[in-house]
């Protein structure tokens, strides 16, 4: 592991990611945000069109959007650099997992045996990703969801605060479920899913 790694986006996300790295052992954090002014009390060492200057550290995607995570992600790993994986010393995470690169962690989460976490995904804070679970890339479990046993993730889908899914469901690519929402089977398409039970809205 390098000693230095390089966080794109310094806002709250960024605040979050930064306290982990430092956690596991990075000892120079370099944030790049195009808002050089942010208000967040880091010292912001460029915009994120600079990030070619520091290939050699590692790179962490610390943005809340799936897709702009994504569109980052690739073009730092098509230019050479490497991603780093943040894992919250105080998370659960079983030995039988997989956890893709530019992926997080946070604390209280704890992911179960036979887990699969896709690249750049977050696993947010005091969720569960329980047995057997695929959470694909870029997906976003928010803080305090719990996935039961053998749950699929599409890529690029967000599961919004303090949702519940059932053993078994199938969740799709690109889909958005409401903060708070049950979903209690598998959803049958991409869309914006809300409610108890979970159903689809335009």
């Amino acid at each position: 592991m390098n000693k230095k790694i390089i966080i794109i986006g310094a806002g709250g996300h960024g605040k979050v990611c930064a306290e982990i790295a430092g956690f596991i052992g990075y000892e120079e954090i370099v944030f790049l945000d195009d808002n050089i002014n942010r208000p967040s009390g880091f010292t912001i060492s460029g915009t994120t069109a600079d990030y070619e200057k520091f290939i050699g550290g590692d790179f962490f995607v610390a943005l809340g959007d799936n897709r702009l995570r994504r569109m980052f992600q690739e073009k730092i790993i098509g230019s050479g650099g490497s991603m780093a994986k943040l894992i919250h010393p105080r998370a659960i995470v079983s030995k039988a997992t997989a956890i893709g690169e530019g992926s997080v962690v946070m604390a209280g989460a704890v992911i179960n045996p036979g887990a699969v976490i896709g690249d750049g995904a977050i696993i947010n804070t005091c969720s569960s990703v329980d047995h057997d679970c695929r959470i694909g890339d870029f997906a976003h479990i928010a803080v305090g969801t719990h996935l039961a046993g053998l749950v699929s993730v599409g890529e690029n889908t967000f599961i919004g605060a303090g949702s519940t899914v059932v053993n078994t469901v199938l969740i799709p690519r690109d889909t958005t479920v409401g903060a708070g929402a049950a979903v209690i089977k598998s959803l049958p398409c991409p869309g914006t899913y809300v409610g108890v039970p979970a159903r689809r809205i335009k």
